[in-house]
């Protein structure tokens, strides 16, 4: 264990790396790697995720997406292959069970563990790889832990990846939307949130509710009620600015997928309507940040804090 006199860290050696607040003793986050189930698309994933009161605003194997953990990257259409878990999606056909389109994302080594004025990094290795193997892209990931104020009860983590196509041939980033399905855009980085956000309240900069579902905009949060504990946690999810849905460069907001019903779920999607290519060598970057937060902020909250907080 490794004090910072604001977080702690522990890494448990081939199964997962805690962040704990020293203070009240809070594990804010468990960033798990060890491999699970081939039908659920294997990768790393954070759950539980909790706030500085300690309690739990991420979801992990629910009945009905036992491939839905936590907060992970994923690619719900990537070339063919699902890389995001469970049955595929075939237009005309809905979702099938095909277990040769399931590939997996691996862990192969930690670059950094550390902790340090009050800043944890985790910055790790992946590869990414259809069922049958093959090496289709290196991953290089970095999470951060950061911003732990327990004045306005809140923490923030920064999860940015770069992932090279190591193919001979393009990579096609796409979702169930590109393959057909209307407004159903997901795959990227994903939060599924626990039971008890159902029917919760999204916000965005100008407008609220789930008909924004596929709209763009520089952030979006989701506000819940707790089960067991009184009182609401809210999540802001937010993307640098250097993010281009078309990987070109430029800024260009991603399209968010965002429901409240029949469950509590954010994505930051980055191929929506539109297939994201990826040419042989080129490298797809993305940078996200994540604020947990305690109690219902408001939309003057969040935009208050996300401008004293700059990228």
């Amino acid at each position: 264990m490794t004090p910072t006199g604001r977080l702690e860290v522990v890494h448990a050696l081939g199964d997962r790396i805690t962040v704990t607040e020293p203070g009240t003793g809070v594990e804010l986050l468990a960033y798990v790697y060890r491999p699970e189930a081939a039908w659920e698309a294997p990768k790393p994933y954070l759950h539980p995720i909790r706030t500085l009161a300690g309690d739990v605003v991420t979801d992990y194997r629910p009945n009905d997406h036992r491939w839905h953990k936590g907060l992970q990257l994923t690619a719900s259409h990537l070339s063919g292959a699902n890389l995001w878990g469970g049955n595929s999606y075939v237009h005309g056909e809905e979702y099938l069970e095909l277990p040769e389109r399931v590939g997996s994302m691996a862990h192969v080594a930690f670059d950094e563990v550390t902790a340090h004025d009050g800043r944890v990094v985790i910055a790790e290795r992946l590869t990414w790889h259809p069922c049958t193997g093959e090496l289709w892209a290196e991953e290089e990931r970095r999470i951060e832990v950061h911003d732990v104020d327990p004045a306005s009860g809140s923490w923030a983590l920064t999860w940015t990846s770069a992932i090279t196509n190591r193919r001979a041939e393009p990579l096609r980033f796409g979702s169930p939307t590109t393959a057909g399905r209307e407004m159903a855009g997901y795959t990227g980085l994903f939060w599924r949130g626990p039971r008890a956000f159902r029917a919760g309240r999204i916000i965005g900069p100008d407008a609220e509710g789930p008909g924004l579902m596929g709209a763009q905009a520089p952030w979006l949060a989701f506000s819940g009620e707790h089960d067991v504990s009184d009182g609401h946690a809210t999540l802001v999810f937010a993307h640098a600015p250097e993010n281009d849905h078309l990987g070109a460069g430029g800024n260009h907001p991603a399209h968010w997928f965002v429901r409240n019903e029949p469950f509590a779920a954010v994505a930051p999607s980055w191929a929506f309507f539109d297939e994201l290519e990826l040419a042989p060598g080129d490298t797809l970057r993305r940078r996200y940040r994540v604020v947990v937060a305690d109690g219902a902020w408001e939309r003057s909250e969040i935009a208050g804090y996300l401008e004293a907080h700059p990228w």
